[in-house]
């Protein structure tokens, strides 16, 4: 199977403007084009929102049956399809299907035809949960825009402080369900040709989290899937799984090649991002030796370092603007690192943690 990349990842939401108009003033995406019923694009409304080579589909239901519709009554806005980018739709399709997924969509060709020209291919297959799989195969040097004849293209011009300053879309994080780890490492090895690259057993006070990561041959498709340790405190992932009602994308990791000046411009724009303490730096230096990042840097803005066998990776988790407090964005800059290593995974999430328990002692205050 010939998986390359992510090619765009479509959110449905309740509101596509209301969710654009944060996406655009606090990350940075612009508007790159929109489709809806005019377009062939049947009840629904979507916005296609661009920042580097990340791209992001916009949904909400003009129909109550509608597929995003659906989805928001359960999960509240949330990734509903992630696209890979593939060599070839059709055989990858049939491939997909005989590896066990569910058919969604067959392979329709939009644009032109003519092998020659400008053509889009898309197919859809199951993935986890309510998220699906979208195929897409780009063809040609003519190809109108994201989805010819589907998406308009248009909108607005970039930013000056914004060009370059996320690229694509790193990988994307999975909360799933106790027990359904290991089948749903299985399910993307045997449909989609993936290979388990990492794992670990996160520790966070109390809680306990199993946490395995699959990869396209590629190397260009990401997934760190995690499951809830059942055994110690409900933590996070539990509360995730509870508030999304069920398996779902807890985040998506852009990638950057300058996090600093990206940290420093998003917060800026209003975004918020994870605390770290103190503590975390003062063992820094002699856990990673000297870092290519200043270590008063990253302190002052809460970035964390790592590395694997390949390099070294920064990362920091923004925190959560959505209203049930499941989805969150990551910015990831790797310098070298393919992989993860074995302590920002633990501290990111300490830094989660921290966040949501703050959230759920506000929440229990209200109560009284």
């Amino acid at each position: 199977m010939d998986i390359l990349a992510i090619d765009h990842v479509e959110f449905y939401v309740g509101d596509a403007r209301q969710a654009a108009f944060v996406l655009c003033n606090a990350f940075g995406f612009q508007l790159c084009g929109q489709g809806g019923p005019e377009t062939g694009l049947a009840g629904q409304r979507t916005l296609l929102l661009c920042h580097g080579g990340s791209r992001v589909m916009l949904t909400s239901a003009l129909h109550p049956k509608h597929p995003a519709a659906e989805f928001v009554a359960r999960h509240g806005d949330g990734v509903g399809v992630i696209a890979f980018g593939s060599g070839d739709v059709a055989t990858d399709y049939a491939e997909a299907v005989d590896g066990g997924a569910v058919p969604i969509e067959p392979p329709r060709v939009y644009g032109r035809e003519v092998a020659t020209a400008g053509a889009v291919t898309m197919a859809t297959v199951s993935g986890f949960g309510d998220v699906a799989h979208r195929l897409v195969q780009r063809r040609g040097h003519e190809v109108e825009g994201f989805l010819p004849g589907a998406i308009q293209p248009g909108g607005t011009e970039p930013e000056p402080d914004m060009p370059g300053l996320v690229q694509a879309i790193d990988h994307a994080a999975v909360c799933v369900p106790p027990g359904e780890l290991e089948p749903t490492v299985r399910y993307y090895c045997d449909v989609f040709g993936f290979r388990p690259v990492f794992e670990e057993y996160i520790e966070i006070g109390e809680q306990g989290m199993f946490s395995q990561v699959v990869q396209s041959p590629s190397g260009g498709v990401t997934f760190t899937l995690i499951q809830p340790d059942i055994s110690r405190r409900p933590g996070q992932i539990d509360d995730f799984l509870s508030w999304h009602d069920g398996p779902g994308v807890q985040h998506l990791a852009l990638s950057t090649t300058d996090i600093v000046g990206a940290v420093r411009t998003l917060s800026a724009r209003g975004v918020g991002f994870a605390f770290t303490p103190d503590g975390y730096y003062d063992t820094l230096p002699g856990r990673l030796g000297e870092t290519d990042i200043p270590v008063g840097l990253l302190r002052e803005h809460g970035i964390l370092a790592d590395r694997d066998h390949w390099g070294r990776m920064y990362q920091i988790f923004a925190k959560s603007l959505h209203v049930r407090n499941t989805y969150f964005w990551e910015l990831i800059e790797r310098r070298g690192a393919r992989t993860f290593g074995t302590n920002n995974i633990p501290a990111l999430y300490e830094a989660k943690e921290r966040e949501l328990a703050a959230v759920r002692d506000t929440s229990r205050a209200a109560a009284r």
